[in-house]
C-alpha cells in the first residue's frame, strides 16, 4: 500500500484515483458487513453462549466507542502515520476480529472481536474520508457521497445474505466468515491503491493551523463524548449528576479539562463557529439517523406481518434507497449545492418521520419509509462534504472529528431524549388507567436535563414480557413435538432455557442506598440471596420464576396476563415509540431551520463556495 502518488499524468491519476475510490468503498462495505452481522446475530449468540442482556449491550457497545477512540486518535496522526498503514491496521483489525468471531467459544472472544470491530471500523473512516477528499477537491461533495454509498450497501447485501444463510439454516459462523470476503477483497485492492497526499500537506498548512480550524471547544465536545462513553462502559463511578448530564469519573474529568487548556494553549483557538455549530448539529443528524433505525423494526412487526413481510426488511429496504441515491448524488448536488441538498434532506426526513409514527398498515409504512429513506440518505456524506470543502484546512481532523461526535452522540445524549420522550408518554397513557398505572410504574420520580419523570417498573414489565414469551415458546414446542412429556422438553429446549435464565436476570433486586432503612436493606439481602439462588441451574431458575408466577401453563393464565396487562403495556409502549418518533420529527426540523439560515448567510456574502487550498496557494495567500 503506497501513501502517496508520483507523477502518472491526468490520465493516469484520475485512473488510480477511481481505484483507490473502489478500494476505500469495498473498505465501507467490509465495515458495514461487520456491523449488521453482530446485529443480526446476536439472538443466536445469546443462546449458543449463554449471554445475560448485560453482555449483550457490552458486546453491542463494543463495537461503537472503540470507533469513536480510533477515529479521533487517527485523525491527529493519520498525516504523520500514512493513510496506507492506517489502513493496514484496519485490515489486521478486520481479519483477526473475524478470526476472534468465527472461532468464538466464550463471550470474552464475542467482546474482542466486536472491539477489533470498533477499532477498524474508526480507523476506515479515518483514512478514507480526507483520503478521498484530497484526490477529488474539484467534488468533495458528490464523491463523498459516492463513497459512503458503500455503508448502506454493504447492509444490504449483508441482509441479504443473511436472510438467506437463516433460511437455509446455516451455522452462524458461516455468516461470520462472509466479513472476510469484502475484508480480503479490499486488502488485495488497497495492495495496488496509491494514495495522495493529503491537501492541508500538499498545501503547506501546519498541523498547528489544523488544530486551529477544530479549535478547543470542538476538542472539549469531542474528549467529553469520550470519555463518558468510556465511563459508561467500564462501569466507573461519576463525578456529579444533574439530572441525566454526567461528569465521568474524576480521572476522567481531570483529563478533560488539562486536554482542552492545553489545545487552548497550544492553538490559541476556540474554533471556526460556523464549524462548531455543524459539530452540535451532527448529534441532531445522528440521533434522526441512527437513534430510530432500531424503533422501526420493532414498529414493523405487525403491519409487516401482514404483508408476510419480515419486519428487518425495512432496514434493507432503506438501506437499498440510499445506496442508489449516494450514487447518483451528482446532479442533485450541483441543482441544490451541499446545503441545498441538506435542506431537503432534513425537510423529507421530518416528514417521513412524522407520517411513520401515524402509519398503521404495511402498505403506508413503505410509502413513508421510502419517504424517510430520500431524507436520511445525504445527512451524513453531505455534511462531511460541507466541512470539507469549507474547512480543508482542518485537514483529517474536521472531517473526522464530526463523525467521531455523530456516533458518541447519539449514545451519550441522543438517546436520552429520545427515552425520556417515551417515558413521559406511558405516564401520561397510563393514567388514564389507574389500576394499571399504580401497578406497573415505579413509585419515584426520576429527573434528567429534560425535565422530571416517572417511568415503568422494569421489574414487573420484564415479569409480563417474559411470562408470555415463556408460555409462547412452551405452545411453539407442543405444536413441534406433539405428545412428548412437555417439562422434559422444555429442559432440553436451549431457547426455552435462555429464556428463562433471561427471565430470573430480569428480577436481579436493585441494592438500595445507604441511606435506606434497615427493614429495605434486609428486604434486598432475602432477595438478592433467593436470585443468586435461582442462577446456578435451571431447575432452581424454573422454581424461582413459579414462585413469581412468572410461569404460566394455561391457556386461560395466558389470556388472563393478557387481558390484564400484557395487551395494554405493549398498546402503551407502541404508542410512546410512535410519538417518540413524531417527536424526534422535531430535530430534523430544527436541523432545517438551520440549514436554511446557512444558505441564507451565504447568499448574503457572496454566494456558497469551496475553499481551494491549492489554488490560494498558487496565489501566494
Amino acid at each position: 500500500m503506497a501513501d502517496q502518488t508520483g507523477s502518472p499524468g491526468e490520465a493516469g491519476q484520475e485512473r488510480q484515483h477511481l481505484f483507490l475510490l473502489v478500494a476505500c468503498i469495498v473498505a465501507l462495505v467490509a465495515t458495514s458487513f461487520s456491523f449488521i452481522i453482530r446485529i443480526m446475530l446476536m439472538g443466536q449468540w445469546q443462546i449458543e453462549f449463554a449471554l445475560s442482556e448485560t453482555q449483550k449491550g457490552e458486546i453491542l457497545g463494543a463495537g461503537f466507542w472503540p470507533f469513536g477512540v480510533s477515529i479521533v486518535l487517527f485523525s491527529l496522526l493519520i498525516d504523520r502515520v500514512g493513510y496506507g498503514k492506517s489502513m493496514i491496521f484496519a485490515f489486521a483489525c478486520h481479519v483477526v476480529s473475524a478470526i476472534l468471531l468465527v472461532t468464538a467459544r466464550s463471550y470474552t472472544s464475542l467482546y474482542a472481536g466486536s472491539i477489533l470491530n470498533g477499532l477498524a471500523a474508526g480507523t476506515v473512516e479515518a483514512a478514507i474520508n480526507p483520503a478521498i477528499a484530497t484526490a477529488y477537491p474539484k467534488s468533495k461533495t458528490k464523491m463523498l457521497s459516492i463513497l459512503h454509498a458503500g455503508w448502506p450497501g454493504g447492509l444490504f447485501l449483508a441482509g441479504l445474505l443473511l436472510l438467506l444463510l437463516n433460511y437455509l439454516e446455516v451455522n452462524w459462523r458461516v455468516s461470520v466468515a462472509a466479513v472476510l470476503v469484502p475484508v480480503i477483497l479490499y486488502g488485495i485492492l488497497l495492495l495496488r491503491a496509491k494514495f495522495p497526499v493529503s491537501e492541508r500537506v500538499a498545501a503547506g498548512i501546519p498541523y498547528r493551523d489544523m488544530l486551529k480550524e477544530a479549535g478547543a471547544i470542538t476538542c472539549l465536545i469531542v474528549l467529553y463524548l469520550i470519555t463518558s462513553e468510556l465511563n459508561n462502559q467500564f462501569n466507573l463511578p461519576t463525578l456529579l449528576q444533574v439530572g441525566s448530564f454526567t461528569l465521568p469519573c474524576l480521572p476522567f474529568t481531570i483529563l478533560i479539562g488539562l486536554l482542552t487548556l492545553a489545545y487552548l494553549a497550544y492553538t490559541g483557538s476556540l474554533g471556526r463557529p460556523m464549524y462548531i455549530l455543524l459539530v452540535l448539529v451532527m448529534i441532531l443528524l445522528a440521533t434522526t439517523e441512527l437513534g430510530i433505525d432500531g424503533w422501526i423494526t420493532d414498529l414493523m412487526k405487525p403491519p409487516m406481518a401482514k404483508l408476510g413481510l419480515a419486519s428487518g426488511f425495512i432496514l434493507v429496504y432503506t438501506a437499498l434507497i440510499m445506496t442508489i441515491l449516494r450514487f447518483c448524488i451528482g446532479p442533485i448536488e450541483r441543482a441544490l449545492r451541499p446545503l441545498g441538498v441538506l435542506l431537503a434532506s432534513a425537510i423529507l426526513a421530518a416528514l417521513g418521520l412524522f407520517l411513520l409514527s401515524g402509519a398503521a398498515a404495511g402498505g403506508a409504512i413503505l410509502v413513508f419509509a421510502t419517504v424517510y429513506g430520500f431524507g436520511k440518505t445525504f445527512f451524513w456524506p453531505c455534511t462531511l462534504g460541507v466541512v470539507a470543502e469549507r474547512f480543508p484546512k482542518g485537514g483529517a481532523l474536521t472531517l473526522n472529528a464530526i463523525s467521531g461526535v455523530g456516533m458518541l452522540g447519539v449514545g451519550v445524549l441522543g438517546l436520552q431524549i429520545l427515552g425520556y420522550w417515551q417515558d413521559t408518554r406511558i405516564d401520561h397513557e397510563l393514567r388514564a388507567m389507574p389500576a394499571i398505572h399504580a401497578a406497573y410504574m415505579a413509585k419515584d420520580e426520576k429527573r434528567s436535563i429534560f425535565g422530571g419523570y416517572r417511568s415503568l417498573d422494569p421489574h414487573k414489565v420484564a415479569a409480563v414480557d417474559d411470562a408470555a414469551a415463556l408460555y409462547e415458546r412452551r405452545q411453539a414446542l407442543a405444536e413441534e413435538k406433539p405428545g412428548v412429556d412437555i417439562e422434559k422438553a422444555l429442559a432440553a429446549d436451549d431457547k426455552y432455557k435462555t429464556i428463562a435464565r433471561i427471565a430470573v436476570e430480569h428480577q436481579k433486586p436493585i441494592k438500595p442506598p445507604e441511606e435506606a432503612p434497615a427493614a429495605e436493606k434486609e428486604d434486598y439481602k432475602k432477595k438478592q440471596d433467593a436470585y443468586e439462588a435461582a442462577m446456578k441451574s435451571y431447575e432452581a431458575q424454573v422454581a424461582f420464576l413459579d414462585a413469581n408466577k412468572i410461569i404460566l401453563r394455561t391457556d386461560d393464565a395466558f389470556k388472563a396476563l393478557k387481558a390484564d396487562a400484557k395487551d395494554t403495556l405493549d398498546k402503551v409502549r407502541g404508542d410512546a415509540k410512535r410519538n417518540a418518533m413524531s417527536s424526534v420529527a422535531i430535530l430534523p426540523a430544527i436541523m432545517a431551520v438551520i440549514y436554511l439560515l446557512l444558505i441564507l448567510y451565504f447568499k448574503a456574502t457572496g454566494g456558497y463556495k469551496a475553499i481551494d487550498l491549492m489554488a490560494e496557494k498558487k496565489e501566494g495567500h
